[in-house]
């Protein structure tokens, strides 16, 4: 078995879990190749332009005062706290989500250059059959997030000087009790992978198995194969004290 994984040494139960799960890894990256180069395989199952207003996203804010404004085919959000914007239709495996976004610094009160961030395959272990169960219990409240089962990219967070990318196991006892959060799983700090402001950035999400990829202009940040995946779930734009507007917001099912 170790011929078989270059890396690899020895024939322990151990490593060959870990040739196995390498080459499901490659596995999987060669259908998505292939998936993705045949547009016959691609279906559009969710689209919004916000041109028909919020009627397809259910928010969670802190402050009564966030902004949020519909025009030309974008939305515009000014936050003086945290808020999530959850897509009020799950999807499944295997799917591309993409979408973009621009933080705006103009001079404006909370134009602050950070927290580009978003969840994704999430759910509530405590109400399975409704993410949206505890949405009034959550309100925007970073904290409260720990509480699902998901992915996490934060592009630009704390003060734009990280993008780190997470995965939660809807363990909020764990950081109530013992201040623990999850794992960091890849972590940037280099300017090149932080928000440059007022410019278009494209994200692309994608699950494919146990692939999970993010992908930021067309360049992949994060690669991550999930023994265990989450392959079902919700999207969530999320951001903090931050000024961002969103548009073409597109669901592809592979």
């Amino acid at each position: 078995m170790s011929g078989a994984c270059p890396g690899l040494s020895g024939n322990t139960v151990n490593n060959q879990y870990k040739c196995i799960l390498m080459i499901r890894y490659l596995f999987l990256t060669l259908i998505m190749i292939l998936q993705l180069g045949n547009p016959a395989a691609q279906e559009v199952i969710h689209n919004d332009g916000f041109g028909s207003g919020l009627k397809n996203w259910t928010i969670e804010k802190v402050s009564d005062a966030t902004i949020l404004e519909v025009r030309d085919s974008t939305l515009e959000v000014i936050a003086p706290g945290g808020i999530t914007l959850w897509y009020n239709n799950p999807v499944t495996s295997p799917v591309k989500i993409v979408f973009d976004a621009m933080v705006i610094d103009s001079g404006g009160t909370f134009d602050r250059v950070s927290d580009l961030n978003c969840f994704w395959m999430a759910s509530d272990p405590e109400h399975p059959d409704s993410i949206f169960a505890r949405s009034g219990w959550r309100n925007g409240v970073f904290g409260r997030y720990y509480s699902l089962s998901m992915y996490y990219a934060g592009f630009g967070g704390n003060n734009n000087s990280t993008t780190r990318f997470r995965r939660y196991e809807g363990n909020y006892q764990m950081f109530i009790e013992k201040n623990i959060r999850p794992e960091i799983l890849k972590e940037y700090t280099d300017s090149a992978h932080l928000i440059t402001p007022n410019q278009w950035y494209r994200v692309e999400i994608i699950v494919n198995e146990n692939l999970v990829q993010y992908y930021i202009n067309k360049e992949l940040l994060f690669d991550y194969f999930d023994p265990d995946p989450y392959t079902n779930g919700y999207f969530g734009l999320r951001t903090v004290k931050n000024h961002v507007i969103y548009k073409t917001f597109t669901v592809i099912q592979l």
